[in-house]
């Protein structure tokens, strides 16, 4: 079935819906195409215990305040999802799901939008999948003949499953912290948490609205020519209460990541050996970008070479939500309605005749 529309969104998570909201502002003509089978984005698959870094004051989308979650300064994954949901069905957004997108082609003046159940042609098109459907698994040597239960932590869900097992929990970034802090919350779980440097904790006052901030105001120095530096330099790890808690009891004590797996462990770089279980690897994502691959557009790292959320080899298409390459801080929830609002004005101005 061949379908026309001026835009088409891909992906109806927070980005795709800050990206309708705005086109609807502009009187566009548009449709969301969403791969999953109801509302809420990554958010629905995200462990219990995931919580917000910022207040809902300051993780809201464009036009509607995320309301307040009672008993909770930091909301969780639950409420976000339930907010997602609700800001869909308040500005009645053209939400097409479950529909996977699997590959966007050019087609004469307009591109072409192929999908498992229908094909749509597009004179713009804002790609929104973000990164979540693709998490970053580095190979590790022995990893195949380990015998025990490995992940990443997109599998993760809740201390309970693992509960009597000794558990790895590999990164030292901000997931590998929470999981870290989860599972060693709950009793009867041996826990080893490994990074590649010491962890770094931002200073417990730090929360998400600081973050933006910071990124923010790199865009702006960089904008202006100047020299700036990252959000990384500020630490790696937000002090959300259970990853406080946690640390303050001494239960978050890291130890050096490990050289290699075992049958039945692991093992370091002075040959100490720890038998184990399961190992969730906190490794990151990367963006999830395959449906683009017959664009040709790929470059260092996986990324798109962009000019603000544009594709500098494709002006057609836009970017969203995936890091800061396509937008200050794109990829939360506060972050991202300014240059969605920017990409649908640069569409309208694109689309005008």
């Amino acid at each position: 079935m061949r379908r026309t529309s001026q835009v088409v969104v891909i992906g109806g998570g927070q980005a795709g819906l800050a990206a309708g909201y705005h086109l609807r502002r502009r009187g566009l003509d548009f449709v969301i195409l969403d791969a999953q089978s109801q509302a809420g984005g990554a958010w629905q698959h995200a462990w219990d215990s995931l919580h917000l870094f910022s207040p809902a004051a300051y993780s809201s989308l464009p036009g509607r305040p995320m309301p307040v979650q009672p008993g909770k300064t930091y909301p969780d994954a639950g409420h976000v999802v339930r907010y997602l949901t609700g800001y869909e069905q308040r500005y009645e957004l053209p939400v097409r799901r479950p529909v996977r997108v699997e590959a966007v082609r050019r087609d004469g003046g307009l591109l072409r939008v192929e999908t498992d159940c229908s094909t749509w042609r597009a004179r713009a098109v804002i790609s929104a999948t973000g990164t979540w459907w693709r998490p970053f698994i580095p190979a590790v040597p022995g990893q195949d003949n380990f015998a025990g239960r490995q992940l990443h932590a997109t599998g993760y869900r809740r201390p309970s499953d693992f509960a009597g097992q000794r558990v790895v929990v590999a990164g030292g970034g901000n997931s590998g912290a929470q999981i870290a802090a989860d599972l060693a919350a709950h009793g009867g779980i041996d826990l080893t948490w490994v990074t590649q440097r010491p962890p770094r904790y931002l200073a417990d006052d730090i929360d998400g609205r600081a973050l933006f901030d910071a990124a923010s105001a790199r865009r702006r120095a960089l904008d202006e020519g100047r020299s700036a530096t990252g959000v990384a330099s500020l630490g790696d790890i937000v002090a959300v209460p259970p990853v406080r808690t946690a640390r303050d009891a001494g239960l978050l004590k890291s130890q050096p990541m490990f050289q290699r797996l075992t049958s039945d462990g692991v093992q370091w770089s002075d040959g100490t050996t720890a038998p184990v279980d399961a190992v969730i690897r906190c490794t990151g994502f990367r963006p999830a970008l395959s449906h683009l691959a017959p664009l040709g557009l790929r470059g260092a790292r996986g990324h798109i070479a962009t000019e603000g959320t544009r594709a500098v080899g494709e002006p057609r298409l836009h970017l969203l939500g995936y890091g800061d390459w396509t937008g200050p801080a794109s990829a939360t929830l506060i972050g991202v309605g300014r240059p969605a609002r920017d990409a649908a004005r640069a569409i309208a101005d694109q689309l005008r005749p």
